[in-house]
């Protein structure tokens, strides 16, 4: 095997594996948003639960929610940047060895449209996980607020 076709074969590998690694995110994401989604129906159904010293299952259900998409805008981030390091630093430096460069040239056109455009697709799910993580942030504020009334309330009849 001379060193062209030992390049493209390392080229070719590491191009499945980028691959793989996209659809890993996209099954992330995709277990994200059905944790938000199961978390909002569990906010629904479960609304007049209430446990020990008034906390409600909503309270529970909310900060879990906040958690969630939390960790899905971490992870939307995460992935971003790595895909970015393997196009930029890896991809692009073996395609300086090879008469073709297709994702130096795919790259350089996704460069080109985001300078066009508003929103890339990363950019809809941050805002869902943002949105996600402010909507159940919202509903914790509005289950705490009367815990912490009746506690100042108890706390003001004793003094």
């Amino acid at each position: 095997m001379d060193k062209d076709e030992l390049i493209f074969n390392e080229y070719k590998q590491y191009c499945e594996q980028k691959e793989n690694f996209i659809d890993r995110n996209f099954k992330t994401n995709k277990f994200y948003m059905v944790a938000v989604i199961a978390l909002i129906f569990a906010l629904i159904f479960t609304g007049n639960v209430v446990f020990l010293h008034r906390i409600s299952a909503t309270l529970i259900f909310a900060i879990f929610g906040v958690a969630a998409a939390s960790l899905w805008w971490m992870n939307v981030d995460s992935y971003n940047t790595l895909i970015k390091v393997k196009y930029a630093n890896v991809i692009e430096k073996i395609e300086e060895q090879l008469p073709v460069k297709p994702f130096t040239e795919e790259y350089k056109g996704i460069e080109d449209f985001r300078k066009n455009k508003v929103f890339m697709f990363s950019d809809m799910q941050k805002f869902i996980a943002a949105f996600a993580a402010l909507f159940f942030f919202a509903v914790c504020i509005s289950e705490l607020t009367p815990l912490f009334v009746s506690v100042y309330e108890k706390i003001r009849g004793i003094v």
